[in-house]
């Protein structure tokens, strides 16, 4: 393969490293029934290239909610790529690795899991999905960048904003909630130095521990009193300091209930895929 393809290839990859984040690789990933085929004469797996007219050769099977898909490997390469992007320089393929092949079973098994509870997602939910995650909604731009078609990166994108949506479905009695943003660091580095802008920030992450209307604490058994008690805030005034440490106090809280919550998607991911069964047709892993 020429340097350029070796790049694209890669490029490829990136692309959808980025925009499945939402599905990405399950530790301790479970499956079924998970079989390598062997390979006979007349079918050219047994080789690590095929031909543009191999491309509609079944290179696995999943079985999922009592239904058998077959999975070409076409299916595979356009999975994460193009054709045009993948083809060598001799007019050939890579013959899809056993990893991939299974990616793309995990990935379909997950997508129809999103189809049965309903979940659709819009031409606008995309672009808003591609916005927040690659700062873009111009698919050509996009595809470009990444080596793939705008085709492929649009689907990538629908996919992507529609496992989000079954994440989010998922983890919604979590409490996760936003990530808290870090407050604004003064130019001169003066953490002593206080203001309302660092007050209104404190008191936002306070929540009902505080009182605006007496300006004091509502109570000392929260999160924050027993670090922030000494520290001056008031409606009107709050030092920096004291904002940077209801941020570390936030920012744990948050950190903790998000990794339960990736637990609790794993566990949701790997019990889809523990009641399936795929069987991959490769010799090439």
């Amino acid at each position: 393969m020429a340097k350029n393809q070796k790049s694209v290839k890669k490029s490829a990859s990136t692309v959808v490293t980025l925009v499945l984040s939402v599905c990405c690789l399950v530790a301790g990933l479970l499956i079924g029934r998970f079989v390598l085929g062997t390979p006979t004469a007349a079918n050219p797996l047994n080789r690590v290239t095929i031909t543009a007219g191999e491309l509609e050769t079944v290179v696995g099977t999943y079985t999922y909610g009592g239904e058998t898909h077959a999975i070409t490997a076409r299916e595979v390469i356009e999975d994460s790529s193009s054709l045009a992007a993948a083809v060598r320089e001799d007019g050939t393929y890579e013959m899809p690795t056993a990893d991939a092949i299974l990616g793309y079973a995990r990935n379909a098994i997950i997508m129809s899991e999103a189809e049965s509870r309903g979940i659709t997602v819009t031409d606008e939910d995309v672009s808003a999905y591609a916005l927040e995650v690659l700062g873009t909604d111009d698919y050509a731009t996009i595809a470009s960048t990444y080596g793939i078609s705008e085709d492929v990166a649009k689907r990538m994108l629908s996919e992507s904003a529609m496992m989000k949506q079954l994440r989010d479905q998922v983890l919604a009695d979590t409490g996760v909630g936003e990530e808290p943003a870090a407050p604004t660091v003064p130019e001169d580095g003066n953490k002593d130095v206080a203001s309302k802008e660092y007050a209104d920030y404190v008191i936002a992450l306070l929540g009902d521990e505080w009182d605006a209307e007496n300006n004091t604490w509502a109570r000392t058994d929260g999160t924050y009193y027993a670090t922030l008690q000494t520290y001056p805030i008031s409606n009107e005034e709050a030092s920096y300091e004291a904002a940077e440490q209801a941020y570390y106090i936030a920012y744990t809280a948050y950190a903790m209930t998000a990794s339960n919550a990736s637990q609790e998607w794993t566990n949701f991911v790997n019990g889809l895929l523990g009641s399936a069964s795929i069987e991959i047709a490769t010799l090439y892993a």
